[in-house]
């Protein structure tokens, strides 16, 4: 069995691509189970409700997962190869939030398969929870 992707070479300066997710209870599990990122805050809600977020929240980086998602499946797509990730949490991710990963072109220097792109992630009300920029080679199959 033969598996085909096609490698895209035509990005155009503002193209945009996103994916969803709600935040489960078993995202945070998981995730704590294949980092060892046991914090409490994100596992233990009476200890996270002594906290300035009055409560659990999300790993941050459950939200750069999300990014990743989009740019090694959408945009740029299979053979993309992350170079370098910059990030800023901005807002706290509870279980039950809704988050929209987005990225969008800014650069593309076709001559190096090099690609820049603006990431952010929103929640359900719109809130910017985090937000980014990624350099990624599109590899040359």
């Amino acid at each position: 069995m033969s598996n085909t992707h096609q490698v895209r070479t035509d990005f155009q300066i503002g193209e945009k691509a996103q994916l969803s997710k709600i935040i489960q209870e078993s995202d945070l599990e998981i995730f704590a189970k294949v980092t060892g990122d046991h914090n409490p805050l994100h596992l233990d809600e009476n200890f996270a409700k002594k906290t300035r977020f009055s409560g659990r929240i999300a790993h941050g980086i459950l939200g750069v997962g999300l990014i990743s998602a989009v740019l090694g499946t959408q945009l740029p797509g299979p053979g993309a190869i992350y170079l370098s990730q910059s990030v800023n949490f901005l807002a706290p991710v509870r279980i039950g939030d809704k988050i929209t990963a987005e990225v969008e072109v800014t650069k593309w220097k076709p001559d190096k398969n090099i690609i820049h792109l603006e990431t952010r992630c929103f929640n359900q009300d719109e809130v910017e929870v985090l937000s980014g920029k990624a350099v990624l080679l599109i590899e040359d199959i």
